[in-house]
């Protein structure tokens, strides 16, 4: 198919079996892309899975309910990835005893010299490439800091009183991931601290990897949101929960799964996160009645069949078990 006008798309859209006319619809068309919006939007979670839609109305609902999605969700994560810092870079400061990012290296990031006693050869090699890849990171992260003349690095860097950049510094440029990726080098015992600090249920995570493995979880979500990614289908999702990961969220909340499949499991995550970080209940509960109410819109203005594929037939029930559970 070569390059069409749009009231060639239109034509071609009518004879894909989808209703489109009149000005209003043309100018959606135009705003939403057609390869944007109705490309970007036809399937559920993969291209096999097609979405049955009859009109462009129910197109252009399912792009705005993603809009709307990416809008309700995108305060409640920023807030959630800087509290998590703010909580681990305390942390971090408390076991170095010191803002040195050298001193964060030798003592609480695991190498080769301070892995586990029962750790074979081969885990203290692993250890020691994690945290020479874990410096690599944020030098480059420093470098890319310095040479867009953010303010916050180049002030240590600049000033003659100063021979490095602080901890807490490093902290405000950290990407989500390479965030995730420093709290996966800490020794066990910082990653308990941070743990315990978060009160996240540790009962099955024996290796206290859920800190990072959720940073993970949500750092995929996040990046959605941040570049206009399409979120509703949880395309995005890049690794299949751990077992511990499961079992922390249905221990927890009461519920009877949860696998990431469906955008209902990141609301759970996140709302778990506010609870955690001691968001009062009036507002969690509101962020949900959000949630459900963007829902509910969306499944009025598609056809049972889009509705059935979008929204899981047990959305309502897992969310009063949070609801609860709050």
């Amino acid at each position: 198919m070569g390059y069409k006008k749009t009231d060639a798309l239109m034509r071609h859209l009518r004879e894909s079996g989808i209703s489109i006319s009149g000005q209003k619809q043309k100018r959606q068309l135009i705003n939403t892309g057609y390869y944007h919006g109705y490309k970007g939007y036809r399937f559920f979670g993969n291209a096999k899975k097609r979405l049955p839609f009859k009109s462009y109305d129910e197109i252009y609902a399912t792009i705005q309910y993603d809009s709307n999605l990416k809008a309700l969700l995108y305060g409640k994560m920023m807030f959630i990835e800087t509290a998590v810092k703010n909580i681990a870079l305390e942390s971090i400061l408390v076991k170095a005893n010191s803002e040195s990012i050298q001193t964060m290296y030798d003592k609480v990031v695991s190498g080769y010299n301070n892995a586990p006693k029962s750790a074979e050869v081969d885990q203290k090699r692993k250890l020691q490439q994690n945290k020479l890849n874990l410096q690599n990171r944020i030098q480059t992260n420093l470098a890319n800091a310095y040479k867009k003349d953010n303010p916050q690095i180049t002030h240590f860097y600049n000033n003659i009183g100063y021979s490095d950049v602080p901890v807490w510094a490093l902290f405000e440029i950290l990407t989500m991931g390479d965030f995730g990726y420093l709290l996966s080098c800490l020794t066990y015992e910082v990653r308990d601290d941070i743990s315990k600090r978060l009160s996240l249920n540790v009962s099955s995570d024996t290796n206290r990897q859920l800190i990072y493995k959720y940073i993970y979880i949500l750092k995929d979500l996040r990046n959605a949101i941040a570049h206009n990614a399409v979120v509703f289908d949880t395309r995005f999702r890049k690794i299949d929960p751990s077992a511990p990961m499961k079992q922390c969220l249905k221990l927890e909340i009461g519920l009877p799964y949860v696998n990431f499949k469906t955008i209902g499991d990141y609301v759970i995550l996140m709302s778990y996160y506010l609870k955690m970080l001691k968001v009062s209940k009036t507002e969690i509960k509101a962020f949900i009645r959000d949630f459900e109410k963007l829902t509910d819109n969306y499944k009025q203005a598609v056809n049972a069949e889009v509705a059935a594929m979008v929204i899981h037939p047990d959305l309502k029930s897992r969310l009063d078990i949070l609801k609860n559970y709050l």
